[in-house]
């Protein structure tokens, strides 16, 4: 019995072929094609690494398909509207957003990651006069 929920199982990503344009005596043609990195002679990583990747597009499938199953489609059209609505409030263009809104609405204010730690706000360089970069925003300049 299916309930039309996504698989949680991992999905190998399986890498392109490589395309080398091979010369006489079936030597790749070094002019063409250039020197072999070493990172394409290397093998994929663990299987997790991509399902790591796309965590929370993963958790957002699974819920919404749970919503759609239990609540029906209403739902998770209700909660897809609210989160666009999240995307678009914002500040005056020069101020940064921290967009806590969405991050309650998708669940991660209570996760801590590399992004909350690293490349904050108070770290950036914003070049620019506000007066600027607003009359710009609005088409003035």
């Amino acid at each position: 019995m299916s309930f039309g929920l996504p698989s949680l199982k991992v999905k190998p990503e399986i890498a392109p072929a490589m395309g080398l344009q091979e010369g006489a005596y079936e030597v790749p043609n070094l002019m063409m094609t250039g020197f072999a990195t070493a990172s394409s002679n290397l093998e994929r990583g663990h299987p997790l690494m991509t399902s790591e990747k796309s965590y929370y597009k993963n958790r957002e499938d699974l819920n919404m398909a749970m919503m759609r199953n239990t609540q029906g489609l209403h739902a998770p059209l209700k909660f897809q509207m609210e989160c666009n609505s999240a995307r678009k409030i914002g500040h005056l263009p020069f101020l940064p957003s921290s967009n806590i809104m969405l991050d309650v609405l998708t669940g991660r204010d209570i996760d801590i990651g590399p992004e909350d730690v690293f490349n904050t706000s108070e770290f950036r360089e914003n070049a620019g006069q506000p007066h600027a970069v607003l009359e710009k925003s609005l088409g003035i300049l």
